[in-house]
């Protein structure tokens, strides 16, 4: 019969591998995660080309409603068959789902409109950098609600911002009309990822990722009705940079976001996010043309360094309870 130590010895081994696995679990989620907000940046940037196309024939709320609309519909087959599979879980809607979703999309309709109608009265330029300013807004907004930053997510975030200012910003910045929609839509962007991180943890996040899609849609196409005409010429013209928006930017890129974020902390992923920027300006090198200078190139590697300083710092140790 084993002594009392020897049990205490073995106990003690136990729960040593328990926490290991439990680490190794979360260590693989989390490069998961980060994998997923890579593609969704890359996808987001490469988008950035189809929204501008996009306005070259309608309107910006026209626009984001279509997009967002056949994001929506394109997701409704996953959603009921995941209705069907998960019959016995959680119910298909619930008060709790309704809100997280009714709330990121408000979020994400105001952030996104914010964004196009901006772009009508400022240059491509000066809107990558200052909606990039996200990356600041969504630690000090985890700060308001209790989330703990560490070191590192503020230095990366720090990086990425001067980053961001040396790819997307001239040596003539100046302060037009619609740079404040953007600066605005700054806060909004950053409250849309932070919700996100709130609700997709639990959420089924394509159930959320499809009520937010479609809440934008309708807020979007209820602002076209109001503001803007409706030419189905104009419409059929800016078809191409529709479904690329909608099936690709909103469809896959924005749920990958919902379905990464379930497993990263907001404030890291306002990092990864960021890196926007970089992929729009290789996209808007390759289809439109555009040149990237030496400090654009400069700019892309400290984005680059921030995001590896967030991921790299070393973490505090944490207690774990019994």
């Amino acid at each position: 019969m084993p002594s009392e130590a020897g049990v205490v010895k073995l106990d003690a081994l136990r729960q040593s591998h328990r926490l290991t696995d439990k680490s190794a679990i979360m260590r693989s989620q989390a490069l998961r995660a980060d994998v997923l907000m890579l593609v969704t940046a890359m996808i987001w940037g490469s988008g950035f080309v189809a929204q501008t196309r996009g306005m070259d024939h309608i309107g910006p709320f026209l626009y984001s409603g279509l997009r967002f609309a056949l994001g929506s519909l394109c997701l409704l087959p996953l959603v009921l068959r995941g209705n069907r599979q998960n019959a016995n879980s959680e119910p298909f809607l619930t008060q709790g789902l309704l809100v997280g979703g009714g709330l990121m999309g408000l979020a994400l309709a105001l952030g996104i409109n914010l964004q196009q109608v901006g772009l009508l009265f400022t240059s491509v330029t000066n809107a990558g950098f200052i909606t990039g300013l996200y990356v600041i807004v969504v630690p000090l907004l985890g700060l308001v609600i209790g989330h703990r930053t560490g070191m590192g997510t503020w230095l990366g975030a720090l990086l990425a911002v001067v980053g961001m200012f040396l790819l997307s910003v001239g040596e003539n910045f100046q302060v037009a009309s619609g740079d404040w929609l953007q600066l605005i839509g700054a806060f909004v962007w950053g409250a849309h990822v932070v919700l996100v991180g709130v609700f997709a943890s639990r959420h089924d996040p394509i159930r959320l990722a499809f009520l937010q899609f479609a809440t934008c849609a309708v807020v979007s196409l209820a602002l076209a009705l109001v503001f803007e005409t409706f030419q189905w010429n104009a419409i059929i013209a800016a078809g191409p940079a529709i479904v690329y928006g909608g099936m690709i930017a909103v469809g896959i890129g924005y749920t990958l976001q919902v379905i990464a974020q379930k497993d990263a902390i907001a404030s890291h992923a306002a990092i990864i996010f960021s890196l926007e920027a970089v992929f729009a300006a290789i996209a808007g090198a390759w289809l439109l043309d555009e040149s990237l200078q030496l400090r654009g190139y400069f700019g892309c590697a400290l984005m680059l360094t921030g995001m590896l300083v967030a991921q790299l710092w070393p973490k505090k140790p944490q207690l774990v309870s019994a």
